[in-house]
């Protein structure tokens, strides 16, 4: 269990009903397994938000032999608490996160936009959680082989956003910008080539690991210590 470094205390949003917390404490804390996995877009989303969190790392043996498992709502982590609110599922956590810290777009159309990339990237995340816990060896060749169509859509979506030089949708950073940094992150340690018939998906990764917060996070050891998955392949 540990405190994340950044230590900005936590402001309530006015037109927000917050769940309550005490001023002594973080307002998050993520409870997972010690790797990335479906945690690591929330953690650089509150590390680049300059937002506190605390984490409570679980062995696997403890989660298989332990009473957590059955006290979870789905049998699975990542589980999260804002103060006095407990949220399962790695993406209703984001949309919480985006809706909190005003990263879901500037209106409806881009909140819409905003939805529809994420559900993009949870596709994708799927195929990659596949290869990596069940068909490693004998899938990744066309795994690899059959990327660059699930990147495309991508690259098109940056494309008409003023001409791929700002975020996935509109001029403002969104939930969904950090969980497709987080795939094209791990996509580049499976195959570190796969984004290089992609300009500007390769620019955009490029841009946000620059963004001062971000990039001193994934310096960090947390970050960088922190396996990718738990079966020790990426």
């Amino acid at each position: 269990m540990y405190i994340a470094t950044t230590l900005t205390q936590y402001k309530e949003q006015a037109h927000h009903r917050r769940p309550h917390y005490t001023p002594d404490m973080p307002p998050y804390t993520i409870v997972y397994f010690p790797v990335q996995g479906r945690c690591e877009a929330m953690r650089m989303l509150l590390a680049d938000q300059d937002q506190s969190w605390k984490e409570e790392v679980v062995a696997m043996q403890s989660w298989l032999q332990g009473p957590l498992k059955a006290s979870c709502l789905y049998g699975q982590l990542p589980k999260f608490q804002d103060g006095d609110l407990t949220l399962y599922q790695s993406n209703a956590i984001l949309r919480h996160l985006g809706r909190t810290l005003g990263l879901y777009g500037k209106d409806q159309r881009e909140a819409a936009l905003v939805d529809m990339v994420n559900d993009g990237v949870e596709d994708l995340r799927c195929k990659y959680v596949s290869l990596i816990y069940t068909n490693y060896e004998a899938g990744k060749e066309d795994y690899v082989k059959a990327l660059p169509q699930h990147l495309k859509p991508f690259e098109t979506l940056l494309s008409q956003n003023k001409g791929g030089q700002a975020f996935i949708v509109g001029d403002q950073i969104s939930f969904a910008d950090y969980n497709l940094l987080d795939l094209l992150r791990i996509h580049q340690v499976l195959a570190p080539s796969c984004l290089d018939s992609f300009p500007l998906l390769s620019a955009y990764v490029a841009r946000l690991n620059s963004r001062p917060k971000l990039k001193a996070f994934l310096a960090s050891p947390e970050h960088v210590n922190r396996p990718i998955n738990g079966n020790g392949k990426q």
